[in-house]
């Protein structure tokens, strides 16, 4: 299964940012203990290169590790050479597109008007971010899916509890979770780690029974 299909499988990706190479393997544990196997480093994180070369060397192969908030083909090249196994992108740049496209590596870049969108998945993007997804909400992302069926999306902005399940049930194959789900900085005893396990088992929950309706 390639990095897109099992994105597509677990549905859930933890945005990280702020996190340390003392902390980025506890959080990424702690997620993967919930249910959550999909972790986003984002590029505006200190030494964030070496974050996503901690995380593959001391997760064995447990979680899928990408590179978020990135902005340009350079930076993308540096999170490519330092492991990440899927780009993504708060908007569209053609370039970065292009090189990560160049390197095998799944590209994920944001856009948000149909345009946006169509142009970003017909120069090779492998799935399209829908952000700010809550600025338009879950309509939105149901009125894009009618036109554009073939197209995946994933939404990032605002996602929560409260909402998860209307954004996946108008159409989104993934979702972004950043500081709903995942904080750093409010990270700092083995109870709080407990609590972000809690947390992320019970976001997992929510997907897995939209999951289950979709089958039956």
């Amino acid at each position: 299964m390639n990095a897109v299909e099992f994105i597509k499988e677990e549905v859930l990706v933890a945005v990280i940012r702020e996190a340390t190479p003392q902390t980025i393997v506890p959080i990424a544990n702690a997620l993967y203990e919930g249910g959550v196997k999909v972790i986003e480093i984002t590029a505006e994180t200190p030494k964030f290169t070496r974050l996503i070369e901690v995380a593959r060397e001391e997760l064995d192969g447990r979680v899928l590790t990408g590179a978020g908030t990135v902005l340009d083909p350079e930076t993308a090249r540096a999170a490519i050479m330092a492991g990440s196994e899927f780009i993504v992108s708060p908007s569209f740049n053609p370039e970065t597109v292009r090189m990560t496209k160049r390197y095998g590596i799944p590209s994920i870049p944001g856009a948000l008007t149909p345009t946006e969108i169509l142009n970003a998945y017909e120069l090779g993007a492998d799935m399209i971010k829908v952000f700010p997804a809550n600025t338009f909400g879950p309509g939105y992302v149901k009125n894009i899916h009618g036109p554009f069926p073939t197209i995946p999306l994933m939404v990032t902005g605002g996602i929560n509890m409260d909402n998860i399940e209307e954004y996946i049930e108008a159409g989104a194959l993934a979702v972004g979770l950043g500081s709903n789900l995942v904080n750093p900085k409010q990270l700092h005893s083995e109870e709080d780690f407990q609590r972000l396990t809690q947390k992320a088992r019970e976001y997992a929950r929510i997907v897995q029974k939209v999951k289950a309706v979709r089958t039956i």
